[in-house]
């Protein structure tokens, strides 16, 4: 079983991304963070996570722009052999029903939240695979419960954008199986993160936690506990898994 050397986390400055980035560092990785925006607090972290007693860099990298993502892996290499990825950057739009919808949003969500991922995994791929010289790794993709649920009258654009990240687990865990890399699935619920915000509903996890099955909304460092489980040796007989950490939802 591979042992994390350089941990790849994008979206890592804040929300689930920091959360995973800290556990990470409690363990003994290094750590590369990405980020857009938020470069204090980016670099913040990687302050924090350097106090721990390890390597950490926070790379600015747009997740749109193809580029961005070769140049964070670069930099990443930079601090040793990259054998963990955790893709969690993503974005949601305003809440509308689908005839509200125009193509640019869809563009822009399946831009981030789909295209993105593969290319950070193309990447990952290149680095990890023994067919490449590599010495393995573990990737976990960051989904959503809202592929299985729908969202509907929210986010059908962006359930549709994660139903994409969960067939992306599944298809690549199985074809990179036999080159010593797993790939597998979170799909978080209702986090208490900064995301509702950014889809106009700042409020939404507080309003409705208290209706699901567990009575509240989760955590990012709950999310972030099942990521690093995946991430792990303790999960070495896991790829093209699933998991929601979902309250019950």
């Amino acid at each position: 079983m591979v042992t994390i050397a350089v941990l790849v986390v994008t979206g890592g400055s804040r929300g689930i991304g920091a959360a995973v980035g800290r556990r990470a560092a409690e363990a003994g990785w290094s750590v590369c963070l990405s980020y857009r925006t938020g470069q204090a607090a980016a670099e913040a972290l990687a302050k924090e996570l350097h106090d721990l007693g390890v390597t950490a860099r926070a790379v600015r990298a747009d997740m749109s722009i193809e580029a961005d993502i070769v140049g964070l892996f670069a930099a990443a290499a930079e601090l040793g052999p990259v054998t963990g990825l955790v893709a969690n950057a993503g974005v949601v739009a305003p809440q509308r029903r689908l005839d509200e919808i125009d193509a640019a949003r869809v563009r822009h969500l399946f831009e981030v939240n789909v295209v993105a991922p593969i290319l950070c995994c193309r990447e990952a791929v290149r680095r990890m695979s023994t067919r490449h010289g590599g010495q393995g790794g573990s990737i976990v993709l960051i989904s959503s419960a809202a592929s299985r649920l729908g969202s509907p009258g929210e986010y059908v654009d962006y359930a549709a954008t994660k139903g994409a990240v969960d067939t992306l687990g599944v298809g690549l865990a199985k074809e990179v199986a036999g080159e010593s890399i797993r790939v597998n699935v979170v799909r978080p619920g209702i986090i208490d993160t900064e995301l509702h915000a950014s889809g106009g509903d700042p409020d939404r996890a507080a309003r409705l936690g208290p209706s699901l099955p567990l009575g509240r909304p989760g955590t990012a460092d709950e999310v972030a506990e099942a990521i690093f489980w995946l991430l792990g040796e303790q999960a070495s007989y896991c790829t093209g898994t699933i998991l929601d950490v979902a309250g019950g939802r």
